[in-house]
């Protein structure tokens, strides 16, 4: 299906919404997408305050794509409305649980987008994926409004909803992220991985952006700048991955043109399903390279 999105989604950065030296530093990193958070990492009686502070540093952040994580219940809508008219490019919805809760969300930002004289859907919606009910309505919460890009993986609420452990080897969640993964791409969503809570442990954290990407995720939830050359590493197609698909799509185009309509590549066919494996791939390249430029 059609990418949504004109840039990459490798990395998506959390920062404390209240934290200005938090978000001064969240500012000048490579990350894709900024994460300022006015939600888990505030604290109650900072709530308002960092609403004024993310909305102040939003002039910072021009080029960036800023999606603040809003609160829920009756926080959400100060938290939309003081945000909206900052140039931010949407907001990370948590707790979704089906996907009446994002077509909800979804009314709000049509109000906000009249109030502020902002083109109609271009406010986009990241829905977290933090609940047992969301893992088993991901598709249905992908496909609640177009204005859904992406879906993020929430592991930590997720297993205190399911009541069970976070055992070291990560087995909890392999369904889940398999699910969301599923889900996300049947959609035509992109599927971003969870958060890697070992902060310090950057080659367990190569292990699982490696082993995410091959469930079919584009991107990684982080916690901390350092974090970042590796989910980019993991992430991002290799110089190898791109001359192979170029080369698989050349002889595929030869086959077709020459009327053997099937190419071998290292003694293997070269399906359509293969086909469009390397279209993707080199269609990722392209936008990452225009992202660095």
């Amino acid at each position: 299906m059609t990418r949504r999105v004109p840039y990459p989604m490798r990395s998506l950065l959390f920062v404390p919404g209240h934290n200005e030296r938090y978000l001064r530093s969240a500012a000048d990193s490579g990350a894709d997408v900024l994460l300022p958070d006015l939600e888990d990492s505030v604290p109650e009686a900072c709530k308002a305050a960092a609403r004024d502070t993310v909305a102040q540093w939003m002039q910072s952040c021009a080029g960036r794509h800023v999606f603040p994580r809003v609160n829920g219940g009756p926080d959400v809508l100060p938290d939309v409305l003081a945000l909206a008219k900052c140039g931010v490019d949407g907001f990370m919805f948590p707790k979704a649980y089906r996907g009446e809760n994002v077509l909800l969300f979804d009314k709000l930002l049509k109000i906000a987008e009249v109030e502020n004289g902002l083109a109609p859907g271009s406010l986009k919606i990241i829905p977290l994926i933090e609940t047992t009910s969301a893992v088993l309505h991901v598709q249905e919460i992908c496909e609640a409004s177009p204005r859904v890009i992406a879906v993020a993986f929430g592991c930590e609420d997720f297993v205190a909803d399911l009541h069970g452990v976070h055992d070291l080897e990560g087995k909890v969640l392999e369904v889940p992220r398999a699910l969301i993964a599923l889900g996300a791409r049947a959609a035509g969503v992109i599927p971003i991985d969870t958060v890697h809570v070992k902060v310090n442990d950057l080659g367990d954290l190569e292990r699982n952006a490696c082993y995410a990407r091959g469930l079919g995720f584009e991107g990684m939830l982080a916690l901390h700048p350092k974090e970042l050359p590796t989910i980019h590493k993991c992430f991002t197609p290799d110089a190898w991955e791109v001359e192979r698909a170029r080369e698989m799509l050349a002889l595929a185009a030869e086959a077709e043109q020459s009327g053997r309509g099937v190419a071998i590549m290292e003694g293997r066919f070269i399906g359509p399903p293969m086909v469009r494996a390397a279209q993707q791939t080199l269609e990722l390249a392209e936008v990452i390279e225009r992202r660095g430029k």
